[in-house]
């Protein structure tokens, strides 16, 4: 029996390292804006002058055959960009809404520059000039992860062009900084360069599927390692460790208490998702990321909030679960 065993887990052991292998022999260098990467709709770019520098910022605008009159914008996450709500797109545009997908600075096929000083205020005033160079003066905000953290400071900051507020597995809803010792911006800059697919997919695998693997997520690990291939990665890493910095050191739930438009929450409850949990021992990281309990502290804290947790689901409802994401999405949106 127990050489049955050792027989089996060898076989096992044998084809998860052929299949990432071969996932990896598929892998192709991205460029730096992605230009060898189709989006699910035409992408056009709007030009920026910001911090003494010409950039282009890249959206998608999406436009209903049958027009309810009302627009939604979709901001993406940390590690995605515009791509990933393709069917979110389809679902709100075969319902009647306007879909505007900006790629922020330093993301999908936006400039990626050799310097910049991020903050969530600067990429919500790139935001803000997008909807104004698309004459839109109203819109519901759906921020995911790190968009999440976006789309609060856009309402914050424009209350009067805000109507709805959703926010799907937000980051930001704890403050690390009170548990996790700071790390300079080199030091994530390290980290994004030892990167490799394999990493990449086990980072994913463990923080934002709990485990539960299916091989379409593969498509999002695929855009992140294509990076990793291209001789200008370290322009790609720079960006991502300076938005890391962004992320950690400038948190929002302070001031949940000054949202004032109604605001849906859609809380994936295995989401383990938490910025520097390997700076930590076991005892504090066990207190990261705790979807289950953040998504309630959150919706109390927030004036006029609704909560919807998705069981058994991680950090991309959308993604994972798309018709108990949608569902409560297309009913809010419609109140």
């Amino acid at each position: 029996m127990d050489r049955l065993i050792i027989a089996l887990t060898s076989i096992l052991l044998c084809i998860a390292i052929n299949s990432t292998i071969a996932q990896q022999s598929e892998l192709k260098s991205l460029d730096l804006n992605l230009s060898n990467y189709d989006y699910p709709y035409e992408v056009q770019f709007l030009n920026l002058h910001v911090q003494n520098q010409e950039l282009k910022m890249g959206y998608m605008d999406v436009k209903p055959e049958k027009p309810n009159g009302e627009n939604v914008m979709l901001l993406h996450g940390k590690n995605f960009n515009g791509a990933y709500w393709r069917t979110t797109i389809q679902r709100l545009s075969e319902s009647g809404y306007r879909v505007i997908v900006p790629d922020q600075i330093g993301f999908g096929k936006s400039s990626k520059p050799a310097y910049f000083q991020y903050t969530f205020h600067q990429l919500a005033l790139n935001t803000k000039a997008l909807l104004d160079l698309l004459t839109i003066d109203k819109v519901s905000v759906l921020g995911h992860s790190m968009g999440g953290m976006l789309a609060t400071r856009f309402a914050l900051m424009y209350p009067e062009v805000t109507e709805k507020l959703i926010l799907e597995n937000p980051i930001g809803l704890e403050d690390w900084k009170l548990k996790v010792p700071y790390q300079p911006v080199e030091w994530w800059y390290q980290n994004e360069l030892d990167k490799d697919y394999e990493q990449i997919k086990e980072y994913q695998l463990s923080n934002y599927y709990h485990g539960d693997w299916k091989e379409e997520y593969n498509e999002w690990v695929k855009l992140l390692a294509g990076w990793t291939l291209n001789p200008e990665y370290e322009r790609i890493a720079w960006n991502a460790a300076l938005t890391y910095d962004m992320i950690f050191t400038q948190p929002i739930l302070y001031e949940f208490g000054e949202i004032q438009m109604p605001t849906l929450l859609i809380i994936g409850t295995k989401d383990r998702t938490a910025l520097g949990k390997q700076l930590v021992n076991e005892e504090v990281r066990k207190t990261l990321g705790l979807y289950g309990q953040l998504g309630e502290k959150t919706r109390d804290a927030v004036p006029d909030a609704k909560l919807v947790e998705i069981q058994n689901v991680g950090h991309l409802p959308h993604i994972q679960s798309f018709e108990k994401f949608i569902k409560p999405l297309l009913e809010f949106l419609a109140q």
